[in-house]
């Protein structure tokens, strides 16, 4: 490969596959939009599907599908808005807590069995690099997510 950026794109097309496959290997595992939209929703709080719309950068009709398979698998609920809004909002349901808690502990320690011969200081450049290549790619679409390290509640 003559770039960098070509190895780049090679390498998270190949991470984009490993995970999937993480999680087919889990019983009882969340679709990667189920894992997604409760873990905004663990991190913001209630949302509306105009919310969701806007962070996730999909048509309405998308995350409608979204909510509504999460809504029948008892995983969100749908609430008056806190604020007096006249959108109704989703809300993660205690069961919705605990599936993305277990997928989110799951993956956690698949990454700690596969970078277990790393030492530390590798770990943290890893994360930090994966981190700024995240919000750059937010930063370009005017679509940042919120981090968890300053935000999310912790088990």
């Amino acid at each position: 490969m003559d770039k960098p950026t070509e190895l780049i794109e090679f390498e998270t097309m190949l991470l984009g596959r490993h995970s999937l496959n993480a999680h087919l290997r889990r019983p009882d595992h969340l679709e990667r939009s189920a894992y997604l939209v409760l873990r905004r929703l663990r991190i913001e709080g209630p949302m509306s599907i105009g919310e969701l719309s806007e962070a996730f950068g999909l048509d309405a009709s998308t995350v409608h599908r979204q909510t509504a398979a999460i809504l029948k698998a008892d995983l969100v609920e749908r609430i008056p808005d806190p604020d007096g809004g006249v959108a109704r909002k989703f809300r993660i349901t205690a069961e919705g807590e605990r599936r993305v808690r277990a997928d989110r502990d799951y993956n956690v320690n698949a990454l700690d069995r596969v970078l277990s011969d790393w030492n530390e200081t590798d770990v943290r450049s890893f994360a930090a690099y994966l981190e700024r290549f995240n919000t750059d790619i937010e930063a370009s679409e005017a679509r940042p997510w919120p981090r968890p390290s300053h935000t999310e509640p912790r088990p």
